[in-house]
């Protein structure tokens, strides 16, 4: 019988700020930041904040997506 390690869950603030910091998301970063949404059975208030400033800053043209 195999033994699945288990990884910490990414966190949608340290995501967020490492990607705005930046001014930029790559395709690992999307990665990362879907699979802290969508391990989750629901997203608090903050989150829902922090999320819909990630599409903000893409509709402005203030984040760059790079690969």
């Amino acid at each position: 019988m195999t033994k699945q390690a288990h990884l910490p869950r990414p966190n949608i603030e340290e995501i967020v700020n490492k990607i705005t910091a930046c001014g930029k998301i790559s395709r690992a970063d999307q990665q990362q930041f879907m699979s802290a949404l969508l391990s989750q059975t629901s997203i608090s208030q903050t989150e829902h904040e922090l999320i819909n400033r990630v599409f903000e800053l893409l509709r402005a043209g203030r984040l760059r997506v790079v690969d």
